[in-house]
């Protein structure tokens, strides 16, 4: 067997070869050229020359189903950049973590070219189940979103809010640099792989939601007080210790931001190895939970703050 290709690859994933240039896909398609190249852009891949042939029948499928949406009036231009910007950065993440979990799993430390192949096979066998599976998950988690939002948002009012008031809980492995520097690439990978695995089980188990994962901590939030305790407290452990903040968010490309999420990361960095940390804000909205009030302490930009330890 001989090594596969990148245009094997490639044709695998996308389809037949590429036939159009930067300039041809767009007429094609019936959109202009500079609003292909932003599109293209926002997805995140690099700007080819007028005259590389690039582009793909599915891609001018593509930039017609764009341009039918644009034609709607439901949405303008750059609300359509934004949602390819979004749709660019997720899937690209996602790709490479299958990607690297295919890689792992199907081939050993020394691979031939017998076993590249393999993988190949595998993943043409595997691509349309993988497909669907995607198309239903990002579905029901499109219909969380929507529900979260539409709960949170008070529409007595004239417009929609963008601010949201959400608990926000950051959870941080402790000494994680030290332990970096002593543990192997595969246990390090290990380490990471297990504490973002486990803090992604404990958060959707509890109907929390999973912002991001930054290495050695999480980024968590939650429209319940309660609910967010809960996560917390099953969360917590020797090794890790976590920071709770109640009040306004701005939720933003799937992020969020505001001075509750600088005053969660804060806490996180007050709180002892095995403890939770939280505001008052939300020591008030706790009811039936243990409290423990620490002295006031005052934290750089955001004045004198009341922190309370979570009990089990």
């Amino acid at each position: 067997m001989t090594r596969p290709t990148a245009e094997e690859i490639e044709r695998l994933f996308v389809g037949p070869a590429a036939g159009y240039t930067r300039l041809q896909v767009a007429e094609a398609a019936g959109v202009s050229s500079a609003l292909a190249e932003r599109l293209w852009r926002a997805l995140g891949f690099a700007s080819p020359t007028d005259d590389e042939v690039v582009f793909t029948e599915a891609d001018v499928a593509t930039l017609r189903r764009v341009r039918t949406m644009l034609d709607t009036g439901l949405l303008d231009e750059a609300t359509a950049i934004r949602m390819a910007r979004a749709l660019g950065q997720t899937t690209a993440r996602l790709a490479q973590w299958q990607a690297e979990i295919m890689i792992g799993a199907l081939l050993p430390a020394d691979p031939s070219d017998a076993d590249l192949e393999r993988v190949l096979m595998a993943a043409e066998k595997l691509l349309p189940d993988f497909e669907q599976v995607l198309v239903h998950v990002w579905r029901a988690q499109l219909a969380a979103a929507g529900t979260r939002l539409l709960t949170m948002a008070d529409l007595t009012d004239e417009t929609v809010p963008t601010r949201a008031t959400l608990v926000v809980g950051f959870a941080d492995l402790v000494s994680f640099t030290r332990r970096s520097r002593e543990l192997g690439e595969d246990e390090l990978a290990e380490l990471v792989e297990g504490f973002e695995s486990r803090a992604a089980d404990v958060i959707a188990a509890h109907g929390a939601r999973l912002v991001k994962t930054l290495g050695d901590e999480v980024l968590f939030t939650a429209a319940d007080p309660e609910q967010a305790a809960r996560v917390a407290m099953e969360l917590v452990g020797d090794d890790m210790r976590i920071g709770l903040a109640y009040g306004p968010v701005l939720p933003m490309l799937g992020d969020v931001f505001g001075t509750t999420v600088n005053l969660a990361s804060r806490l996180t960095a007050l709180a002892r190895p095995g403890t939770i940390l939280l505001d008052s804000g939300l020591a008030e909205a706790l009811t039936g939970f243990r409290l423990v009030r620490l002295r006031r302490r005052s934290l750089r930009g955001l004045g004198f703050v009341q922190p309370f330890v979570l009990r089990r």
